[in-house]
């Protein structure tokens, strides 16, 4: 059983003792803190929960708006939704934060709570050190009978999230139409089955496989969007000849592609296409003015998509939050992760597959070719994912710093860990917050280059362990 206390929200399994997993004891005590937070900075008393499909949703929902409607909060639950629609959901009902019932990735059965400001983002990272500090304190005061609060439930935002991606004047309906793609859509069994095919249609899709598009919450699969739990995907969109396959997560954040001939567009490609069409529909001026922004380890081709355009690309620290913090700063139109995450600023700061989604397929159907023919034009990188088991009382800081020193010569990052550039190759040192562990992530032109670049690195390290 496993409970993960983080700024951004609690994630946890289902079941077993309180304090050790997502016990309903848990989901009350951190909606609590949560729902304390946010009356201590707003005047507001109303809070946007929504959900996604899996197994444990609606006990938790349950929960989460009862705990809230115990606390004085009107509750506008949106029922199945995504995360970004959600966010958005916020700034329309002018709430004072928000509240998605999603483990995104994770198995079945996991669960979490990810909290929101009154912006429809992400709680800062002091906002959830407070948070947690209210629930370990456990000092909150409910609200007496007559000043309880109330549920109302929301269907519409499902149509309203649609309707506000089919206004954007870079989605070009029209251009989708004249294509007549047939699309097949894998929804991991989540709300996307019920976003996805609707949005498709909308664009103007002549037809939709749908694969796993029951909301029933039993994934079909691992529900995290990556190769090597797509195989199937893959042989469903040649066998049914498929222009295009289209995998979401079950909250509908991340998004990966698969071309016509089931081979994989690539997660880390998806932000590059999106910001490459973004990028070339500017006119010259302002896209020598444009900037883009990607997490630290994410591929190095969208800094060269952006490059090429005339453009600056900036880094920011792992995770959506940081990301979003750094777009602002320099004003980004375009940014995200390379998970598959679509950051639009212009819709808003969130990861956001669904408009990803019509803002790719502009792309492609003015590209006017195949998807693996679009994949093929953009520089082709590789990256290693390894990680380096320590003990306990290793001092990874410390660890990190030799590694500075070692590569002193080379252009180095250490906003978030230690990245370290050799040309177009890099390597990024990331400790983890909650085991000891140093994730290692490399990229190089070359498989076998990046795979050789990470087994140098976890060398390096253990001859200093040895030292």
């Amino acid at each position: 059983m496993s409970l993960i206390k983080s700024i951004s929200g609690i994630r946890g399994t289902i079941g077993g003792k309180p304090g050790d997993s997502l016990t309903p004891i848990d989901i009350v005590k951190f909606t609590s803190a949560f729902g304390d937070w946010i009356s201590k900075h707003s005047d507001t008393k109303k809070m946007v929960v929504g959900r996604d499909a899996r197994l444990s949703g609606e006990m938790v929902n349950s929960l989460v708006c009862g705990t809230l409607v115990g606390l004085g909060f009107e509750v506008i639950d949106l029922g199945f939704s995504t995360t970004p629609t959600v966010e958005m959901a916020v700034v329309r009902e002018k709430a004072a934060g928000g509240i998605i019932l999603t483990a995104s990735h994770n198995p079945k059965q996991w669960n979490a709570l990810k909290l929101l400001n009154s912006d429809g983002e992400f709680i800062s990272g002091e906002a959830g050190e407070e948070v947690l500090r209210l629930a370990e304190a456990q000092t909150t005061v409910f609200a007496e009978v007559d000043k309880l609060g109330k549920i109302v439930h929301k269907s519409s935002y499902e149509q309203h999230h649609i309707d506000e991606i089919l206004a954007l004047a870079l989605v070009d309906v029209k251009a989708i139409k004249a294509k007549n793609y047939r699309i097949l859509v894998d929804a991991v069994n989540s709300t996307g089955g019920l976003f996805v095919p609707k949005l498709l249609y909308a664009l103007g899709v002549k037809e939709v496989v749908e694969v796993n598009c029951e909301p029933t919450g039993k994934f079909a699969h691992n529900p995290e969007p990556l190769p090597e739990n797509l195989g199937s995907v893959a042989a469903d969109v040649k066998h049914h000849k498929c222009d295009l396959g289209i995998v979401v997560d079950p909250d509908v954040d991340r998004l990966a592609l698969i071309n016509e001939d089931g081979s994989f567009f690539g997660e880390e490609y998806t932000l590059v296409a999106v910001a490459d069409y973004i990028l070339k529909s500017l006119p010259e001026a302002e896209r020598k003015k444009a900037t883009t922004v990607s997490n630290l380890s994410s591929t190095r081709a969208l800094r060269d998509v952006t490059e090429k355009h005339g453009g600056t690309y900036h880094t920011a620290a792992v995770g959506e939050v940081n990301v979003v913090t750094k777009m602002k700063e320099v004003n980004a139109i375009i940014g995200g992760e390379g998970n598959g995450g679509v950051i639009f600023p212009e819709l808003h700061y969130g990861r956001d597959a669904l408009v990803g989604i019509a803002l790719f397929l502009t792309h492609l159907a003015k590209f006017g070719n195949l998807p693996s023919i679009l994949r093929s034009s953009y520089p082709n990188y590789f990256i290693s994912k390894n990680k380096i088991d320590l003990s306990p009382e290793t001092d990874i800081d410390n660890l990190l710093l030799r590694m500075k020193e070692k590569y002193a010569k080379q252009p180095l990052n250490t906003v978030d860990g230690l990245k370290i550039e050799f040309d177009k190759e890099w390597v990024h040192l990331r400790k983890s917050n909650t085991e000891p562990i140093i994730r290692i992530y490399s990229e190089s032109e070359s498989e076998a280059t990046a795979n050789h670049l990470a087994n140098k690195i976890i060398s390096d390290i253990k001859a200093i362990l040895k030292g």
